[in-house]
């Protein structure tokens, strides 16, 4: 079955069109978009493949998948904009905004640790009811009641879950408003970017279908076997509780109406790479300003390195909510870029140096927290295309 091909693609980058069709035919890719963005330009805006695994749907120009992590890298852009407007300070105490967190040794923890993963909340201790991941009210009143699983400040540890509703009960505190909310009326509405954190089923038609990664083969290192292999772990506390409920899946109808905002952002590659693309060029795109160019400049520098708490297997470099290339797991192509990859391969992330946005989503899983496989081939084809 020929695969449909769609989009644009400057002369200049033709290579990336041809690693995008490959992954069709070598690296079992299903369906997926890719776009670049450099000065507010698109070089490179592909969409090819099917929307579903029976292979009857066309993936089209307005697509939309789950892209799980890639999530985070957007929540943190709308919670700088909420910063920079004074509304919150990174270094005041949660507690200044939220009372009910000043708990467990919790009282003086900085809104800053939420965001760079130093706050020793990555999971929560008590079992959660099934299917409590879309029910905001007992994720927030858990994390309240939390007590850290180390000293703030001292470590670091992928808050898979959590994240999300640390830094977004922060913005409803702050604002009133839910993150799905604040980000259409602040960024997705001015900049027309096709991407929801929380939806009604008005959608559904052009939701891809995401489909789970194959098992790994023998020997190869995998999260999940960790998890199934020490239950009791933090990793598998932070990426297995709360269970899935009945009906909750990522593909259910109560999935897609939640906000869950570390892991549930549905949008397209041309939406991220848009997003990541104004921030490379200074915060701002076509006249509308996404942050400033000094809270760019905040955003992105390193807090924390090293060992991670919950991710044994990785060596993890985060900024202030963005995923920053480690020297042990490169990430990125150069460690002046940010962004943020979601499990099972799709990513978005900024370089200001050569001031590109890039942004890739796919409905066929692979293995994995971070980039690799089909979306690293296509960062690496863009860089070659720059000659760098």
């Amino acid at each position: 079955m020929d695969v449909p091909i769609g989009g644009r693609c400057d002369p200049a980058f033709a290579p990336v069109r041809e690693v995008f069709e490959e992954n069709f035919r070598t690296q079992g890719e299903v369906g997926a978009a890719v776009c670049v963005v450099i000065e507010n330009r698109v070089v490179v805006d592909l969409w090819g493949g099917w929307m579903d695994a029976e292979r009857t749907r066309p993936w089209g120009p307005d697509t939309i998948v789950n892209t799980y992590s890639t999530t985070k890298g957007i929540v943190a852009t709308l919670f700088h904009r909420i910063a920079e407007r004074g509304l919150v300070d990174l270094d005041a105490p949660v507690a200044q905004y939220w009372p009910e967190f000043a708990t467990g040794g919790k009282e003086r923890l900085p809104v800053r640790y939420l965001l760079s993963h130093q706050a020793g909340l990555a999971a929560i201790s008590k079992p959660l009811p099934p299917g409590s991941v879309v029910q905001w009210e007992t994720m927030v009143a858990a994390l309240a009641e939390q007590e850290p699983w180390w000293e703030p400040g001292t470590a670091h540890g992928y808050h898979a879950l959590t994240f999300g509703f640390l830094v977004g009960e922060v913005l409803r505190r702050v604002t009133g408003k839910s993150v799905g909310r604040l980000w259409r009326e602040e960024i997705a509405g001015p900049l027309e970017l096709d991407f929801f954190i929380g939806f009604g089923p008005e959608l559904d038609e052009r939701t891809a279908t995401l489909l789970p990664a194959p098992p790994p083969v023998p020997g190869q290192p995998d999260i999940r076997t960790v998890w199934q292999q020490q239950p009791d772990s933090l990793a598998a506390r932070a990426f297995n509780n709360p269970p899935p409920g009945a009906g909750v899946h990522v593909n259910s109808r109560a999935w897609r109406a939640a906000e869950i905002p570390a892991g549930n952002g549905h949008g397209s590659a041309r939406a991220v790479a848009r997003l990541y693309g104004a921030l490379a060029a200074g915060g701002a795109a076509d006249g509308v300003r996404v942050l400033a160019p000094e809270t760019v400049e905040r955003a992105r520098q390193e807090q924390a390195s090293g060992t991670d708490q919950v991710l044994p297997l990785l060596k993890t470099r985060f900024a202030l909510g963005y995923w920053l290339a480690h020297p042990e797991m490169p990430v990125w192509p150069t460690p002046n870029c940010f962004g943020h990859p979601g499990m099972g391969g799709s990513c978005g992330f900024a370089d200001p140096d050569a001031k590109l946005g890039f942004g890739y989503v796919m409905n066929q899983m692979k293995m994995g927290i971070a980039v690799g496989g089909t979306g690293q081939r296509l960062i690496e084809a863009v860089y070659r295309c720059l000659g760098r």
